[in-house]
C-alpha cells in the first residue's frame, strides 16, 4: 500500500484504470441540459438556407439605389412582401423592391438591401434616404454547413450547445449515461439532520454536501445511508452496492483504532494507496472492494468537500469523457495572509473578487470542521509546503463551481 503521496501523484493513481463509459442513452433536448454528449454531431440542414436578410426593410439591386441620400431620395416601386418563412417567388427588376423582414429570403435578382428606418414609404412606392447595402445579407452556411461537425464528444450539453444541437436538426442527443455513485456515511457519532442530537454527535451534512457535488460534477448520487463503527455493519452495507460505477465513504478512514473502513479494506479489499499530503483531507484513501471502485473521504466536512473536488471531480470527469477540465486555476492578488502547513500542500478557503483583477481574502478560520468556510467561499486558495502567502502576493486560485465571483 503506497502512503504519502504528492496530489499529483494521488491523482494519477486515481485516473490510471478510469475508463469512459461507454454507454450512450438518447435524451431529448429539454431534458439534455448539463448532459454530457456521447458522440460527434454533425449539421443536418445550412443555416441559413439561404441567402436572408439581418433587418426590417426592402430588398433591392443595389445599383439602383447608389446616390440615395435624404437631400437626393431614390424612388422604388414596391412589388411584393416577404415575411420571415414566405419568401417572396418571383424577381426583382430593375427600380423595384421588396419589403422583408429578418429572416426571410432574399429575392432572386435582388443584391442588396435598405433598412426600413432608413426608407419612407408612399403608397406602391418607397424613398430610400440612402444606399442599400449588401452588409445586410446573411449568406447561406454563415452559420451552420450541412454535413459539418459542430458539436463534439465529451462536450457538456450548456443551454448554448443544446439550442446549437436543435439549429442543426437534433431533436434527440446521445449522451454518456451518468455514472452512478453510492454515498455511504460512518460513524457512530452522525445521526440525520432532524433527529434529536445526543451528546457528541453531528447531524450529516457529508451526505448532501457530497451529493451535491457528485451532481453538479455530472453523477447520479446514491444514498447508502449510515454505517455505525462496526465491520459487520460495514459489510452489511458494502454488499449493497451493486450496479455501481463508483463507492464514496466519509469517515473511518484515518488512523484510529474505530477507522473501520481502512481496517475492513485492509483485510478483505484492495487499497490503492492512503493518505495525501494535503490539508485538509490527508487521510484519502483509494481502494478496491469486490471490483468496484471506492474512494475514501475523510470525515470532516471541509476535508471531505475538499477532497473529493480535487479527486473525485476529476474522476467522473474522466467516466463521463468530458473534454472540459474539472476545475479553473488562475493567479489572483492576496488581499489577506494565507498560513502554510509546514509539510503539507493547503488549500484553504477564500472570497475571489473581481476588481480590475482577481484578488482573494481569506473566509477567516481554516479549521477543517468549519463548514460556513465552504458555504461562505467561493475559492481555494493554493498555498504550497512552507510558504505562507502574504498580503499583496500574487497566489493560484481554484474557483469553486457553481460559486460567483464579487465584484
Amino acid at each position: 500500500m503506497r502512503q504519502n503521496l504528492s496530489v499529483e501523484e494521488a491523482l494519477e493513481a486515481i485516473l490510471e484504470g478510469a475508463r469512459p463509459i461507454a454507454e450512450l442513452e438518447p435524451l431529448p433536448l429539454a431534458q439534455a441540459y448539463g448532459r454530457t454528449l456521447g458522440a460527434e454531431l454533425s449539421a443536418r440542414v445550412s443555416h441559413p438556407a439561404a441567402d436572408d436578410t439581418a433587418v426590417d426593410g426592402y430588398a433591392c439591386r443595389e445599383a439602383d439605389t447608389r446616390g440615395a441620400s435624404p437631400e437626393n431620395p431614390v424612388r422604388l416601386r414596391v412589388v411584393g412582401l416577404a415575411p420571415a418563412g414566405q419568401p417572396f417567388s418571383q424577381e426583382v427588376g430593375p427600380g423595384q423592391a421588396v419589403q422583408v423582414f429578418t429572416g426571410a429570403p432574399i429575392p432572386l435578382g435582388a443584391d442588396a438591401v435598405v433598412r426600413v428606418e432608413d426608407t419612407r414609404r408612399e403608397g406602391e412606392f418607397v424613398w430610400l434616404l440612402r444606399p442599400a447595402s449588401p452588409a445586410d445579407i446573411r449568406r447561406r452556411g454563415e452559420d451552420l454547413v450541412e454535413g459539418q461537425t459542430y458539436l463534439h464528444k465529451g462536450d457538456l450539453l450548456t443551454p448554448a450547445r443544446v439550442g446549437l444541437a436543435a439549429a442543426m436538426g437534433h431533436p434527440v442527443l446521445p449522451v454518456v449515461r451518468r455514472p452512478r455513485v453510492g454515498l455511504l456515511t460512518t460513524g457512530d457519532e452522525v445521526v440525520e439532520p432532524g433527529e434529536p442530537l445526543p451528546y457528541g454527535g453531528v447531524y450529516n451534512a457529508n451526505s448532501y454536501t457530497v451529493a451535491g457535488l457528485v451532481e453538479e460534477a455530472g453523477g447520479e448520487p446514491v444514498f447508502l445511508g449510515k454505517a455505525p463503527d462496526s465491520p459487520e455493519e460495514l459489510r452489511t452495507h458494502l454488499a449493497q452496492t451493486q450496479g455501481l460505477d463508483l463507492l464514496v465513504t466519509t469517515g473511518g478512514v484515518s488512523m484510529g483504532e474505530r477507522d473501520v473502513v481502512r481496517k475492513l479494506l485492509e483485510a478483505e479489499g484492495q487499497i490503492h494507496f492512503w493518505r495525501v499530503r494535503i490539508q485538509p483531507g490527508g487521510p484519502l484513501l483509494w481502494a478496491t472492494w469486490n471490483g468496484l471502485p471506492l474512494l475514501g473521504l475523510p470525515g470532516n466536512p471541509v476535508s471531505a468537500m475538499v477532497s473529493f473536488l480535487l479527486f473525485g471531480r476529476p474522476l467522473l470527469f474522466r467516466l463521463l469523457g468530458r473534454s472540459d477540465p474539472p476545475y479553473q486555476q488562475l493567479r489572483a492578488v492576496a488581499e489577506t495572509r494565507f498560513e502554510a502547513n509546514p509539510a503539507r500542500r493547503a488549500y484553504r478557503r477564500g472570497i475571489l473578487r473581481w476588481a480590475g483583477g482577481y484578488r482573494v481574502a481569506s473566509t477567516g478560520s481554516q479549521s477543517s470542521v468549519v463548514l460556513r468556510s465552504m458555504a461562505v467561499g467561493n475559492a481555494l486558495v493554493v498555498v504550497e509546503a512552507g510558504k505562507p502567502v502574504r498580503a499583496g502576493e500574487e497566489v493560484e486560485v481554484i474557483p469553486l463551481p457553481g460559486g460567483k465571483t464579487a465584484g
